[in-house]
């Protein structure tokens, strides 16, 4: 692990939303996500560490995470409390279009861990930016999900292909990829 968190890292929590579970997407890996996802919520929120959430707004029409849609709202396992920030978004990057740098920035930040929804997509996509941006990342394997996906060959790869590719490209890379018994064990 490149750093411990400390008291000031922040917890990303990306995504977690009632339209993930919405058939469209396709079949889903590691569906112990959402109690990794609580745990490190609730562990966070016990040590008074600063939890923020992201909200995706899709413009697309046909999107279940699409505004005044229930597939818009937060799951259960994640749902903010009053008090902690919520940054919406409406592309893949919780950095584009929100305040999110600026926010990490101002409170004097330097540290993230990111969970949440999809692996290779919103969470993929954040963790790449932070990095890029200079903060230092964990990215908790498996307090996230992915979906199949159809290559552009017509070929399908599984969740779990898609999954593990994606999180060893940003291993080492982008930031450092862990378990949640590690995060909550450091």
């Amino acid at each position: 692990m490149d750093y411990t968190p400390d008291s000031n890292t922040a917890l990303i929590v990306i995504d977690v939303q009632k339209g993930f579970d919405d058939p469209i997407w396709g079949e889903r890996n590691n569906p112990q996500a959402e109690d990794n996802i609580s745990r490190i919520i609730s562990f966070w929120r016990n040590n008074k560490r600063p939890v923020i959430h992201i909200q995706h707004c899709s413009v697309e029409t046909n999107s279940p995470l699409r505004p005044n849609q229930p597939g818009v709202e937060f799951k259960p396992e994640a749902a903010p409390l009053p008090g902690e920030i919520i940054f919406q978004k409406s592309v893949h990057s919780a950095f584009i279009g929100t305040k999110l740098e600026s926010h990490l920035r101002s409170e004097q930040i330097g540290n993230v861990v990111i969970i949440g929804f999809t692996t290779d997509q919103c969470v993929s996509t954040t963790t790449r930016m932070a990095g890029n941006l200079g903060f230092n990342v964990l990215l908790v394997s498996d307090a996230t999900a992915t979906f199949n996906r159809i290559g552009p060959d017509g070929k399908e790869y599984s969740a779990e292909t898609i999954f593990s590719v994606h999180l060893s490209s940003l291993h080492n890379e982008f930031c450092t990829v862990i378990t949640t018994e590690h995060l909550l064990s450091a």
